[in-house]
């Protein structure tokens, strides 16, 4: 069956489970990191190139539900769905830092057990407005936006994206819009050739939130102009050769290493500049061919969003393990961390099915 029929505008399948395949992909990224001597060698060495494609993935979509309906709704309304969306899993993933955040103490944080009891909460209620926290408020030690739940800073941009469409860059012409991705192409292209790479955005001073903007720009609002543009074809086994090209990009080795930075500069902004809206469009040109396929995307596509949000709280503790228990392979890590992905996957399909859906239904109708 094909996966677009304009009559009733349905979600395109094949997207929602490459959003699922990129996000075990991050939780994998998020497991290897603290094996690594540095950011040079980490074996998932692009995993946190997903959160770039999210950004497309979600332009995209927001382009394809959204740009038909601006004279039945108003941005009032826009943000009310959003938020509804949004930020259920968000306050749920914060939770899940703060219960675990006292037994995650390490050498790694050897300060987590001074820290009183009413600032944690204090960081937990801020972490639930997605607003990030400032450095005083830094209490695990790693200069994060959301010290409880780390992946917490890619929403606050999410939410930056959709707010500048909703008032603004939603009334711009193909033409005004297709100047504003070019600019934004060409900043992030110089970003990521002077630092080697886009690897920034969750500490709250200038120039991490200019990555944070300069990441979420170009690939937001690329995808929006692909909604706009794109005219997709009839492509088969898309699911399979869009997944491969995926991890190709995400497991990628790192290139050029610390003698030429900026050949991973280069690599990384043809990833996401040209190859991620490549494989965007196949997405959504591409044909569910069985039920069986219909079932994977959907499954890939309801736990991806439960799975970004809940998983690192798990990893912290995956973490202070590698720290406190100094010279661990990656022989003796693994089944760990095969634990946590799995525990991980486990618990985004049960916060979805007993949690994130019952409490949308709810807000459902107390909003609306």
């Amino acid at each position: 069956m094909n996966n677009i029929q304009q009559s009733t505008r349905p979600h395109y399948p094949i997207l929602d489970g490459l959003r699922g395949v990129a996000a075990i992909i991050v939780v994998t990224f998020h497991l290897s990191e603290p094996l690594a001597t540095g950011h040079l060698d980490i074996l998932v060495n692009h995993g946190y190139l997903a959160v770039d494609f999210f950004y497309l993935l979600s332009g995209f979509v927001i382009g394809y539900a959204y740009d038909h309906r601006w004279n039945k709704i108003t941005a009032g309304s826009f943000f009310k769905r959003r938020i509804i969306r949004l930020q259920p899993l968000v306050i749920l993933g914060m939770t899940l830092g703060a219960i675990g955040f006292y037994f995650t103490d390490s050498t790694l944080w050897p300060l987590i057990h001074t820290v009183p009891v009413w600032k944690m909460l204090m960081v937990m209620l801020i972490g639930y407005t997605i607003l990030p926290v400032p450095l005083s408020l830094d209490i695990r030690g790693w200069e994060e936006m959301h010290p409880l739940n780390s992946v917490g800073w890619s929403l606050f941009f999410e939410y930056i994206a959709n707010i500048l469409y909703a008032v603004w860059i939603r009334k711009f012409s193909k033409t005004a819009l297709s100047i504003l991705v070019g600019i934004a192409a060409i900043a992030l292209a110089h970003m990521a050739i002077t630092n080697g790479d886009v690897s920034g955005g969750w500490t709250l001073n200038a120039e991490q939130v200019r990555i944070g903007f300069t990441r979420t720009m170009y690939p937001f609002f690329a995808g929006l102009l692909l909604s706009r543009t794109a005219k997709p074809t009839r492509i088969k086994n898309a699911l399979l050769w869009c997944s491969i090209l995926v991890a190709i990009v995400l497991y990628m080795p790192r290139i050029g290493g610390a003698e030429h930075l900026w050949m991973n500069g280069i690599y990384e902004s043809v990833c996401i500049i040209i190859v991620f809206p490549l494989i965007v469009y196949l997405g959504a040109s591409g044909v569910i061919h069985s039920p069986k396929e219909q079932r994977i995307c959907k499954f890939l596509g309801d736990i991806s969003y439960p799975l970004y949000l809940v998983h690192y709280p798990l990893v912290y503790f995956y973490v202070a393990w590698i720290s406190n228990h100094k010279g661990v392979t990656i022989v003796q890590a693994w089944p760990y961390a095969l634990l946590i992905l799995t525990g991980g996957i486990a618990l985004a399909y049960a916060a979805l099915k007993w949690y994130d859906e019952p409490v949308r239904k709810w807000l459902q109708k107390i909003i609306f």
